[in-house]
């Protein structure tokens, strides 16, 4: 099933997609919450009913209306997580970025997986995404994958962390690398480099709709991987790939370091971290390290970011500068 939350008529809805067609749950099941967040609170009892009418969808045997995606904008599927981490669990993005600063890989990675907390209210979907001027000073995409919790639990071990996972999205991390370098030096962050904008969408897709793409976690690893081609487009110029299958901890050894000692709720935002070549900074480092003469690259004004996983859809941003010229960076004591 693929969920989506959009605004048709000037008013916020959620509901199920089906090539190209969107129907409300609530319009077809007055029983179901008017919004995403209070439906995830409601259970899993809510979801399997959601899952029935998403079985009569596909056989065609719902005949109440719905409306086309493209008459709708869509909205963050998640429009107000809980919360909103991110982690870091693709190795080779962490051995190349570190390659190329002219640093060992750090061996502590393969010890255990680690993530952190990200601003849930600067969370997005489709559409634009508004720059202060200082963003601009190496703007930058992540190439990621994200999951949504479930239900609320809390000490979940890794081998039981599949079931509290809802679904899966396409999360794109931005970042203002000079805000994040400049901060990270007196190591604490990332911050001010990450809470202007986290995208997510533009579906929200349960995992039984994943089950084809299944393949092993990687050895002396616990939980569920799949093979999703991840790629990401600047301009319609192809500037990243790579597989979901590379994660090297998965995502239910990130929700059990997560839920130690805590709760996690429904509805709790979890990214995977940057795939392998999933962004500028790790691009150009490498590009740098072979060429000298490399022309390193960032986004600008107008740059339309496209991010598609397999079985999650396409994700597209505008990128959008405020006119003002209020800079943090100007704000620096001397």
């Amino acid at each position: 099933m693929k969920l989506v939350t959009y605004i048709h008529k000037k008013q916020s809805k959620f509901g199920i997609i089906n090539e190209g067609k969107i129907w409300s749950l609530k319009e077809l099941d007055s029983s179901f919450p008017d919004k995403m967040r209070k439906f995830l609170f409601a259970g899993e009892t809510m979801m399997e009913k959601a899952k029935k009418w998403d079985e009569q969808i596909k056989l065609g045997k719902v005949d109440k209306p719905f409306v086309l995606e493209t008459e709708v904008n869509l909205e963050a599927p998640i429009p107000n997580p809980t919360s909103c981490r991110d982690g870091y669990a693709f190795r080779q993005h962490v051995a190349a970025a570190r390659r190329n600063r002219k640093l060992d890989m750090i061996p502590e990675f393969d010890q255990y997986p680690i993530f952190y907390f990200t601003n849930h209210n600067a969370i997005q979907g489709p559409g634009e995404i508004v720059c202060m001027p200082d963003h601009f000073q190496k703007l930058d995409f992540e190439l990621e994958a994200a999951i949504v919790i479930g239900k609320k639990g809390r000490n979940i071990k890794a081998a039981d962390a599949d079931k509290y996972i809802a679904g899966y999205m396409i999360m794109n991390d931005m970042s203002a690398r000079t805000l994040q370098m400049e901060e990270m030096l007196l190591n604490l962050g990332p911050a001010k480099g990450k809470d202007f904008s986290t995208v997510i969408g533009p579906y929200f897709v349960t995992t039984d709709e994943l089950e084809k793409y299944r393949v092993p976690a990687k050895a002396n690893h616990v939980g569920n991987s799949f093979d999703l081609n991840m790629k990401c487009w600047v301009n319609n110029i192809l500037v990243s790939e790579g597989s979901m299958g590379d994660m090297d901890w998965t995502f239910a050894e990130i929700v059990e370091r997560c839920a130690y000692g805590v709760d996690v709720f429904p509805g709790d935002v979890i990214g995977s971290g940057t795939v392998g070549t999933g962004c500028f900074l790790e691009l150009n480092g490498t590009g740098l390290l072979n060429d000298s003469n490399y022309n390193p690259q960032w986004l600008q004004e107008g740059d339309v970011v496209e991010m598609e996983i397999t079985g999650l859809g396409k994700l597209t941003n505008t990128i959008k500068k405020v006119d003002t010229d209020f800079s943090l960076l100007k704000l620096k004591k001397m």
